[in-house]
């Protein structure tokens, strides 16, 4: 991890998805339900979690091929999205660390933007006890556009009371530093996590071997 401080950063927005929960088993063993349910063949588990991070549809879309038609193509989400609401606690649990950097960063305003649906990522983060942390949390289908197009990261900005340069988004994936970039914020991006990172196309500036980090380069500077 990177020893730079940052002094600048007057808000957090945090992906959901592989930075602060490890969802990724619960999501594969949705995918090949679903797959099931169609009378299709299951997927490699790394297959399917390079898919996640782009929203449900993309996800399943992905998953079925191309060429699928467009009705089957609902049926088929409609299907994953009932199935994983009811499995969507089976093994998913918070990252180590993740609770304790909230609370010491609590005094900072914060937000969720996911592209995981929102109601969904809400009851997630209700049943782990961490919803309490955040001013606002966005999914998916919280707007028109989803990540990495910048419009929720605006939104939230706004709602936050901080510009883009006073901001840092916290993600897994090339998508999140997409997000951050066209939104004028700095990019942070963990080292664990399943999201897809192209890290010579989509670099960070600056990379967290835990989630703890942030409290070292953070915590400090809150007024």
């Amino acid at each position: 991890m990177s020893t730079q401080k940052l002094p600048s950063v007057r808000a957090l927005i945090f992906d959901l998805d592989g930075t602060l929960i490890d969802s990724k088993r619960d999501l594969i063993h949705s995918v090949n339900a679903m797959l099931r349910e169609m009378g299709r063949s299951q997927l490699a588990d790394e297959t399917i979690s390079g898919y996640i991070g782009r929203g449900a549809p993309q996800l399943v879309a992905q998953a079925l091929g191309n060429g699928t038609p467009e009705e089957e193509q609902n049926q088929a989400l409609k299907f994953f999205l009932g199935y994983y609401e009811e499995h969507k606690m089976d093994t998913t649990h918070a990252y180590p660390g993740v609770a304790e950097t909230l609370e010491e960063l609590a005094g900072l305003p914060m937000a969720v933007l996911t592209n995981k649906p929102a109601r969904i990522s809400q009851r997630i983060l209700n049943e782990m006890g961490l919803a309490k942390y955040f001013m606002a949390i966005y999914g998916g289908n919280s707007f028109e556009t989803k990540k990495p197009d910048p419009l929720g990261a605006m939104t939230i900005l706004r709602e936050l009371g901080a510009s883009p340069g006073e901001a840092m988004l916290v993600g897994d994936s090339e998508v999140d530093v997409q997000t951050a970039r066209n939104a004028g914020m700095l990019a942070a991006a963990v080292n664990y996590g399943f999201g897809v990172h192209d890290r010579t196309a989509h670099p960070a500036d600056i990379y967290l071997d835990q989630i703890t980090d942030l409290i070292e380069l953070v915590e400090p500077q809150r007024g």
